[in-house]
């Protein structure tokens, strides 16, 4: 990443906001209708094959894929910046964001909710060595792929050409992880503990217990940044009105909410939290098992797994919930103007395989990715969500040395914006 100078900091940004009122581009019409037409033809697809509880997930995927595209909203660059400079501003988003889902699960768990009739269920999974090398493994490939889950299917859908390497290597990776997950699963782990269920706590004692964890880590970062006085993110060019919504950037902590509300509504409708890398591993899978590979046979492909890979992947949740990420993400690009897939540097194209590799393998052994683990995992009360975030920051802090290998940049405290 080059030093910024001061020429670069927006007229008028009045450097707390994620966002400056500032010149937006065109409109590119031909690929919003491109998009427009994908998604009802891949709604009425889902619909027919999977119903219409399937085919409102396509939606909330789509929604997903906005609120993801509009902010820029990283998990991977919230750690780097975090790391490398002491940037806060990415994690106090995080925060709010798992605070509001907390309080929504919290709900959803105790009284039963459900829009569908499905017992909802959280992301609550052992904490063990699998967890801790998975996670340190994500980490490490999330700052060289430059996208974690999320940030690989919205990028996908928002032009960036590195990151189809990414994804199909994040693929292989999740087949491989898949086919040595019976090893894993061996290795000293404890059993799965909850905030609420594993102790005496209750849903509210255990919401009351991590709003504290919360509040001090979002205090904590704010003392953190005034000793730090690390550089601010780079701001994205937005409107105003109502045209803001479909046209400008939005604000880092709305984008936060909206994704705490979407992941909640994934949960009242199928049962569980949304997720990304399962569907990474089905899609594999399906491709082994169609070339004659007997994945059938494997540990990880029984039970519902192995109906998902005898099914069409459109009656699969996440693989949908996916494809509505991507094509949101798409569109949105494209009424921003901003749909420009580039030419892949070498050393970039090197880092993105090692990268999407070692976050599939790391997030077929730690229970989930970002999204999954950490996202889900700590709205679900579960220690290995906590247990998931520590590991992956730590494997960002080693990433950091090994991305200049690859002609990668990382922000530097003397940069004016990061």
């Amino acid at each position: 990443m080059a030093q910024a100078s001061s020429s670069d900091i927006p007229k008028g940004w009045n450097q707390r906001s994620t966002t400056f009122k500032g010149p937006i581009k065109p409109v590119q019409k031909p690929y919003v209708f491109a998009g427009l037409l994908g998604i009802i033809a891949l709604y009425i697809a889902t619909v027919s094959v999977a119903g219409f509880v399937q085919g409102f997930l396509f939606l909330i995927g789509l929604g997903l894929g906005m609120a993801l595209l509009y902010a820029r909203f990283g998990f991977t660059s919230a750690f780097r910046r975090l790391v490398s400079v002491g940037n806060v501003q990415g994690l106090q988003a995080h925060m709010l964001m798992l605070a509001a889902a907390t309080t929504l699960f919290a709900i959803i768990f105790a009284t039963g909710f459900s829009f569908t009739g499905a017992e909802p269920t959280g992301f609550v999974s052992p904490v063990g060595v699998s967890v801790l090398v998975g996670a340190f493994m994500f980490g490490i490939g999330m700052q060289l792929g430059s996208g974690c889950a999320s940030g690989t299917l919205y990028s996908v859908g928002g032009g960036s050409s590195s990151m189809i390497l990414t994804l199909f290597f994040f693929i292989v990776g999740s087949v491989a992880g898949a086919y040595h997950i019976s090893f894993w699963e061996g290795t000293p782990h404890m059993e799965p503990f909850s905030l609420a269920e594993s102790t005496n706590f209750g849903y509210f004692g255990g919401w009351a217990v991590q709003m504290a964890l919360f509040a001090a880590i979002y205090f904590g970062t704010v003392l953190f940044a005034k000793w730090k006085n690390p550089p601010q993110m780079k701001p994205l060019s937005t409107t105003s009105g109502f045209k803001k919504i479909l046209r400008g950037s939005w604000p880092l902590f709305s984008a936060a909410i909206v994704l705490a509300v979407l992941n909640a509504l994934v949960l009242a409708v199928r049962g569980t939290p949304w997720g990304i890398t399962s569907a990474f591993a089905l899609w594999g899978g399906k491709f082994l098992n169609f070339i004659g590979v007997d994945v059938a046979s494997w540990d990880y492909f029984t039970g519902a797994n192995a109906e998902a890979l005898s099914s069409s992947v459109l009656a699969d949740s996440t693989s949908v919930l996916n494809f509505g990420i991507i094509l949101g993400a798409f569109v949105s690009a494209a009424l921003q103007g901003t749909f420009n897939p580039k030419r892949v540097k070498p050393g970039v194209a090197g880092a993105s395989i090692i990268g999407g590799l070692l976050m599939g393998y790391g997030a077929r052994l730690a229970y989930g990715c970002n999204i999954g683990a950490y996202f889900g995992g700590i709205a679900s009360f579960s220690l290995h969500g906590w247990v998931w975030a520590v590991m992956a920051i730590l494997g960002t802090g080693l990433a950091l040395f090994i991305r200049p290998l690859f002609g990668l940049a990382n922000p530097k405290p003397k940069d004016s914006l990061c």
